[in-house]
């Protein structure tokens, strides 16, 4: 029961936990840690893809508007046609910045938790060993790089390498993301409004939602799974086969 959370029970606290990492609030009513592996995945894939479900606290709409522009760009590509959004054109320069934007915060994520894994100051501070003690790293680092205050609170993170790099971390998240974002914005501003015409690209159509939620999966997807895959998914199937993994203390 350690970890659990009996005043609320599992539906409630399941609940809890995918809203407070979907609004980038940080607040929890149970230890993640504890939670089963495929439970704990869902908190840790919302972060990676900038909570943009609900929309993060100051940032949710810039990072919903990445991956529009993506969609766009791609929209743009399937029909031969230079993307437009909002009546502006999306040419190479805001598509690059915007592909800018949203590896950085893979480039934070996955590169810290890459050192945490393999330094002996990063693995000492691990509760758990495996797949799990993976989770652990890997979930400190999305958490401080995209926003959110919640933790798999098993991993001691109140060491200097943790203080560290995940300082660090929080830095690129809040602020390295938007300076691509200013040069979106900045390019944007400067061009002249296009008229509709028969070729522009419905953004309010399902269509267009099916476009960017696609774009969402296969771009969240592609940079996040092989991470996520050695850490919760293969904690589910080791626990379904009876495998423990000795922490060594």
């Amino acid at each position: 029961m350690e970890g659990k959370e009996v005043r609320f029970g599992i539906a409630n606290s399941a609940l809890f936990t995918t809203v407070t990492t979907d609004a980038s609030c940080g607040a929890v009513n149970n230890m993640h840690d504890s939670l089963l592996p495929i439970a704990g995945m869902v908190p840790m894939v919302n972060i990676m893809l900038g909570e943009i479900i609900f929309g993060g606290v100051g940032s949710g709409l810039y990072g919903m508007l990445l991956f529009v522009i993506i969609a766009m760009f791609v929209a743009g590509l399937m029909v031969g046609r230079t993307p437009e959004y909002l009546g502006k054109k999306l040419e190479a320069k805001e598509v690059k910045m915007a592909m800018l934007a949203i590896l950085i915060l893979p480039l934070s994520i996955l590169g810290f938790t890459a050192l945490a894994v393999v330094l002996p100051a990063g693995t000492g501070a691990m509760a758990n060993a495996g797949p799990h003690g993976f989770s652990e790293a890997l979930y400190a680092y999305t958490s401080a790089t995209g926003n959110n205050g919640s933790a798999f609170a098993g991993i001691s993170a109140n060491v200097p390498f943790y203080n560290t790099t995940l300082g660090i971390a929080m830095f690129i998240g809040r602020f390295l993301m938007i300076v691509p974002m200013l040069a979106v914005a900045g390019s944007l501003v400067q061009k002249k409004i296009v008229p509709v015409s028969a070729g522009t690209f419905p953004t309010d159509s399902p269509l267009f939602v099916g476009q960017v939620v696609g774009v969402i999966a296969i771009t969240g997807g592609l940079i996040y799974f092989p991470a996520v895959s050695l850490g919760p998914i293969v904690e589910h199937f080791s626990m379904h086969a009876g495998t423990l993994f000795d922490t060594g203390s």
